[in-house]
């Protein structure tokens, strides 16, 4: 299994993160990201799912695997990473990695949520730009399991997303796990206009500031 480790401390938290759909772990995004969460003091794990590796081997473009691959491939990763580190982690990514992070965790067995999490070896999820629909299909989202989803979800959003604007998803009813936050001007990438007087770097740094914090309020609530 092949990963990219950005190592902080030894005993800092691990964020496991996966790539878009049509990017794979070393995309400068992810680079940026995982670079600025290790400094800090965020362990970041990257992955590629199946279908990537197999683009990036051969250099022939391929579409993503159908969701039961990605998930599985997911389930592996975690598995393989919780070993290495032991202890719980969290998992997400941009695009469609975070879309799965958030669909392998709704999919695991109900009952009481806190004593749910004390078994299971994530501890939450973050999602840099989700996906909530296609482009041009805001007649289809992609938030079924969102209405109901117990583990806390953290989602990095930017306000003109083509994928999720703030109009479109202030109409859902999301659960109440799944925490929002506005980057403004942002799209898809976090990347706001010139004209709105802020950059990616700010977006980026700003969305590093909101992880910290989601992830000291989830070790808290865990204790």
């Amino acid at each position: 299994m092949e990963l990219i480790w950005n190592k902080a401390s030894d005993d800092a938290e691990v964020l496991i993160l996966a790539h878009g759909a049509g990017a794979g772990m070393g995309s400068e995004f992810m680079e940026r990201m995982a670079q600025r969460l290790c400094q800090s003091g965020i362990t970041v794990v990257r992955f590629e799912f199946d279908y990537m590796q197999q683009r990036r081997l051969t250099g022939t473009k391929r579409p993503p695997d159908r969701q039961p691959k990605l998930l599985a491939c997911w389930e592996q990763v975690i598995e393989f990473v919780y070993k290495q580190v032991k202890k719980p982690v969290f998992i997400g990514g941009k695009s469609m990695g975070g879309r799965m992070a958030t669909l392998w965790a709704s999919e695991l067995p109900g009952g009481d949520p806190v004593q749910e999490r004390k078994s299971l070896p994530v501890k939450g999820i973050i999602c840099l730009g989700y996906p909530f629909y296609a482009s041009g299909k805001m007649d289809k989202p992609r938030i079924e399991h969102l209405l109901t989803i117990k583990t806390p979800v953290l989602i990095l959003q930017g306000d003109r997303d083509t994928m999720g604007s703030l109009k479109s998803v202030n109409t859902y009813s999301l659960s109440s796990a799944v925490i929002i936050r506005w980057l403004p001007d942002g799209n898809h990438d976090l990347k706001p206009r010139v004209v709105s007087g802020f950059s990616q770097n700010d977006h980026l740094q700003t969305a590093v500031e909101k992880i910290r914090d989601f992830i000291a309020q989830e070790n808290c609530v865990s204790l």
